[in-house]
């Protein structure tokens, strides 16, 4: 990631945009079908980009030791107020996720939520521990038609990119919608 790019999410973080403290549903749902009845007790979790820690306080709020990684300095300080806040205990790493690689089998969980990055689909597979889950959710280019979001290719999924992205991992949720939001939304086990 670039410099420039750095300074864009800062100054997002800085001006308010991308603050939301609400878990995306996503998240909720899967932790209730698919999180809570796969693990006997919460293990490892990795919130990928994962901006002011909505996602990681969801998770270490029900007992998950999460490591929360992101590019911005902003996110994360605004993460660590609100994390002491909850009185919550979740690392919080600044770190560009091109230039970082992930730890091989270390994971139960691996979240990644309107991150797009091709280069790291190995890599996130390869982080998930065997019967680890990944929760991947982000824009597909139905987005460009609704307005608003990236128009970038390179950060918009094609139609079933993701699925198949994410083939070596035993698929338990797959789902495209363009209502509101064009997304793709995946659950997958490794086995």
């Amino acid at each position: 990631m670039s410099d420039t790019e750095r300074t864009a999410w800062d100054r997002r973080y800085s001006e308010g945009s991308h603050q939301s403290l609400i878990p995306d549903p996503l998240l909720v749902s899967a932790y209730d079908e698919f999180i809570a009845p796969s693990f006997l007790q919460p293990g490892r979790a990795l919130d990928l980009a994962g901006g002011v820690g909505r996602h990681a306080m969801f998770l270490a709020e029900r007992g998950w030791d999460v490591a929360l990684i992101d590019v911005s300095p902003t996110a994360l300080e605004l993460a660590k107020t609100e994390i002491g806040r909850r009185g919550l205990r979740v690392s919080a790493e600044l770190a560009d996720l091109t230039e970082t690689p992930l730890a091989v089998s270390s994971f139960d969980l691996v979240l990644n939520f309107f991150y797009l990055e091709r280069t790291l689909f190995p890599q996130i597979a390869a982080a998930l521990k065997t019967g680890g889950l990944l929760i991947f959710k982000t824009y597909t280019r139905d987005q460009l038609r609704l307005g608003g979001g990236p128009t970038h290719p390179m950060h918009l999924l094609e139609s079933n990119e993701l699925l198949r992205a994410f083939d070596g991992l035993r698929i338990l949720h797959y789902h495209e919608s363009i209502k509101d939001k064009a997304v793709a939304e995946l659950v997958a086990r490794k086995e």
